[in-house]
């Protein structure tokens, strides 16, 4: 058995695939023209799986805050946070957030996965229990492998699951970490935040609640503001990838430990730090989130329309509207065929496989910006 045989069914999936015609993987934008649309394919494509929800990837303050902080700090740090990375920007940053949330303090990462990859393998070790929704992000799975702790899952958005799962925990329960997501990412459902709030408040625990999918979509701040559940949540992470349309990811709290972190979290301590423009692109576009609500007005519009065309059409879709819209195709074929057709149109939407996806169907993932006419 050579070092690559694990890879022998993979690399036969892949040839079936490319043998179709369709090549999901390996799309090429081969210029960007606006926050909805480019060039691939040598076509002019409407881009409507992008994550940039407000569509603030070519918002001008946004480019122009870029384009002063490259010119002034250069283009990379080239260090950590603890080596030789930080810059006042980054504490600049922690503080606008950690402001942004009403909490006590924030701590930034270079990416949304690092984030969590760093907050649950930091806070938790093998002598803890991680209790976590089913469908959690990929980055959530990660980060309990890499902490070490025991992982139980529940069912997703089953908050009477979690009870079950907590109750037989006992004693533990007390010192358990939950986590959940605002928006899940394949079907654009939201967690019910009150009721899995009630779950902690009754045995105990602490509660992680990752935002990256819903911050800036949910009002401001995402589903606890929402849900007005500020008290109930210890942990808020999130992306500066979405909403923000930069890159980076955070956390913040209200407990002093965070800080701690710094100096115990691997992603952190051994992770470049985010460059001078991307922090400053992301504070920019903290204000333009605060100060332009009519962006989040345009997105719920045109993901409602989205959302009622397709399911007038037959399409079946997640459990309601969200600028995350999925439709579900049990089969590969069907699949294929639609997504090679859109894109063939000038339609670009992701292709998401199992195990990615619930119920191991097939996804044509869409996700609304608010620059879509």
């Amino acid at each position: 058995m050579s070092l690559f045989s694990k890879f022998d069914v993979l690399a036969e999936r892949r040839k079936a695939l490319n043998d179709t015609g369709a090549k999901p993987f390996d799309v090429v934008v081969e210029r960007i023209i606006s926050p909805t649309e480019a060039i691939v394919n040598g076509r002019k494509t409407i881009m409507a799986g992008t994550n940039n929800y407000l569509g603030l990837t070519f918002d001008p303050s946004c480019i122009a805050a870029a384009v002063d902080a490259v010119t002034a700090e250069g283009t990379g740090t080239t260090g950590s946070r603890m080596a030789n990375g930080t810059f006042a920007i980054h504490g600049a940053l922690e503080r606008d957030i950690a402001t942004f949330f009403g909490r006590r303090s924030a701590i930034i990462f270079s990416t949304g996965y690092l984030a969590n990859l760093g907050i649950l393998s930091a806070v938790t070790d093998h002598n803890d229990v991680i209790v976590i929704d089913g469908d959690c992000h990929a980055s959530i799975y990660d980060g309990c492998k890499m902490s070490g702790a025991e992982v139980i899952r529940f069912r997703h958005n089953d908050a009477d699951d979690l009870a079950k799962r907590l109750r037989r925990l006992g004693s533990r329960a007390a010192d358990a970490l939950i986590v959940i997501e605002g928006i899940y990412s394949m079907l654009g459902d939201q967690a019910p935040m009150v009721e899995i709030a009630a779950v902690k408040r009754e045995y105990g625990g602490y509660l992680l609640v990752d935002e990256a999918h819903s911050l800036g979509v949910l009002g401001e701040r995402g589903l606890v503001e929402t849900a007005n559940e500020h008290d109930s949540v210890d942990f808020i992470t999130g992306t500066f990838s979405k909403s923000l349309g930069a890159t980076g990811g955070f956390c913040v709290s209200d407990l002093p430990e965070l800080e701690l972190i710094r100096i115990s979290s691997r992603p952190y301590v051994f992770t470049a730090s985010m460059c001078p423009s991307v922090i400053a692109s992301t504070r920019a576009a903290l204000r333009v989130l605060q100060d332009r609500p009519e962006l989040r007005d345009k997105l719920w519009r045109n993901a409602n329309r989205l959302y009622e065309q397709l399911r007038n059409l037959g399409y079946q879709l997640g459990p309601h509207p969200s600028p995350v819209i999925a439709a579900m195709v049990t089969d590969i074929d069907e699949a294929l065929a639609l997504w090679t057709g859109l894109l063939q149109r000038g339609i670009y939407v992701n292709l998401v496989f199992p195990p990615a996806t619930p119920k191991g169907s097939y996804l044509l993932r869409c996700s609304v910006s608010a620059a879509h006419t």
